[in-house]
């Protein structure tokens, strides 16, 4: 199980929320080249300019390296209008977690 879990809370500027979430789906990925065990991009069902990304590290340093990385940094810059500054995240200890999982279709 992974050390922690960071929270990146996003919000859209006006009628930019479809175009963050094309470009969330692209960056949260890049995570895993950083030591990312997993990812997640969530958008509100009540408030469609809210995002929340999340991703799970072995440790903050390498969070730090994926979100002052290269690609991130490029990413930060070339988006910055597209939504609210500033962009606090917090990282987290998982402390439990749980899923279920679907078993294999037999004919």
């Amino acid at each position: 199980m992974a050390a922690g879990v960071v929270f990146i809370p996003w919000y859209a500027t006006g009628f930019r929320g479809d175009g963050l979430e094309a470009v969330l789906a692209e960056i949260a990925p890049v995570a895993m080249r950083y030591g990312a065990t997993d990812y997640a991009v969530y958008r509100s069902q009540d408030d469609r300019y809210k995002f929340l990304q999340t991703a799970s590290f072995a440790s903050k340093t390498d969070f730090e390296r994926y979100w002052y990385g290269d690609e991130f940094s490029r990413f930060r810059a070339g988006h910055t209008g597209w939504y609210q500054i500033p962009v606090l995240y917090y990282f987290n200890d998982l402390v439990t977690a749980g899923s279920l999982q679907p078993e294999p279709a037999t004919e």
